[in-house]
C-alpha cells in the first residue's frame, strides 16, 4: 500500500521559513516525480513545485510563479524523502501542504495539474502570521 507521510508545518511569522518532508512508502521511489501543492482555506488546491524522477542524476524542478525564488524542492531517493524549503514566507502562503507522487512516461517530464498524480499524502498545515 502506498503512503505518503508530511511533516514539518507548523505557525511561523511573515518572513521566516519552514522545511516540509515527505516521506513516501513507495517501491521505486526514484522512478516518481514527486509534487507539492496546497490548499488554502476557501481556495481550490494549486501546484507549489514538483520535481522530476532520474535514472542519471539529473533532475527537473517546476514552480509556481506566486513562490519561484523562495521556495525549493528536492529529493533524497536514498530516504524515499521529498523536501520543500520554504523561505520569505507570507500570510498568502497560509494553507495545508499536500505532496503527491507521479509515474510519468519520461523523466524530463513535471507535471503541474493535481489530476496527474497517483498518489497523496493527507497534509500538513502552514499557517503564517503577519
Amino acid at each position: 500500500q502506498v503512503q505518503l507521510v508530511e511533516s514539518g508545518g507548523g505557525s511561523v511569522q511573515a518572513g521566516g521559513s519552514l522545511r516540509l518532508s515527505c516521506t513516501a512508502s513507495i517501491g521505486s521511489f526514484s522512478s516518481y516525480a514527486m509534487g507539492w501543492f496546497r490548499r488554502a482555506p476557501g481556495k481550490e488546491r494549486e501546484f507549489v513545485a514538483a520535481i522530476s524522477w532520474s535514472d542519471i542524476n539529473v533532475y527537473y524542478s517546476s514552480y509556481a510563479s506566486s513562490v519561484k525564488g523562495r521556495f525549493t524542492i528536492s529529493r533524497d531517493n536514498a530516504k524515499n524523502t521529498v523536501y520543500l524549503q520554504m523561505n520569505r514566507l507570507s500570510p498568502e502562503d497560509t494553507a495545508v501542504y499536500y505532496c503527491a507522487a507521479d509515474r510519468p512516461p519520461t523523466s524530463r517530464e513535471v507535471n503541474t495539474h493535481p489530476a496527474l498524480y497517483d498518489y497523496w499524502g493527507q497534509g500538513t498545515q502552514v499557517t503564517v502570521s503577519s
